[in-house]
């Protein structure tokens, strides 16, 4: 009723998964955002953590991921908290076996430094968006110049 379009939730919807059901049911998929943190464990595999990345759970991503879709979340926003912060690019390769798993929208975060991470994140990670944040804050990249490169590159954008 205050007129948000979407909802995101990451440590509430581990903490308690039937909460996205709930909110599908009340709302529609189309606005049920699931944000997932992940880090790559030293077993190799991907690992769900909370608290904003810092908590670590048991919970495998690629099994999350499923989860979440099967419970009625629209769109699935992924951070690699390896990539996070360090303006290296995207974590590709997990967001590519993401992509080949869901058949919802995927949101890549964590890791943009320069224009070319973007394109890079939308030719191999076949995903739907990307989310940068201090880039833009310190005016690192232009808004302008990065739609005009995804643009150029045939990646669909708004101008």
């Amino acid at each position: 009723n205050a007129g948000a379009d979407k909802v995101s939730i990451n440590s509430a919807a581990v903490k308690r998964p039937e909460l996205i059901n709930e909110l599908a049911a009340e709302f529609g998929s189309q606005c049920i955002v699931v944000a997932i943190d992940t880090r790559l464990m030293e077993d190799g595999v991907n690992r769900v953590h909370t608290h904003g990345g810092s908590k670590p759970t048991d919970i495998e991503t690629i099994a999350w991921a499923k989860e979440i879709q099967e419970r009625g979340a629209g769109e699935v926003l992924l951070t690699s908290m390896d990539h996070d912060g360090t303006k290296n690019g995207f974590a590709c390769q997990a967001l590519e076996k993401l992509s080949q798993i869901v058949n919802i929208p995927i949101i890549a975060s964590g890791g943009a430094g320069k224009i070319e991470h973007f394109n890079e994140v939308f030719k191999s990670g076949n995903i739907d968006a990307a989310l940068a944040a201090s880039v833009f804050h310190f005016n690192e990249i232009g808004l302008k110049d990065l739609k005009t490169e995804l643009k150029n590159n045939n990646i669909p954008i708004r101008l």
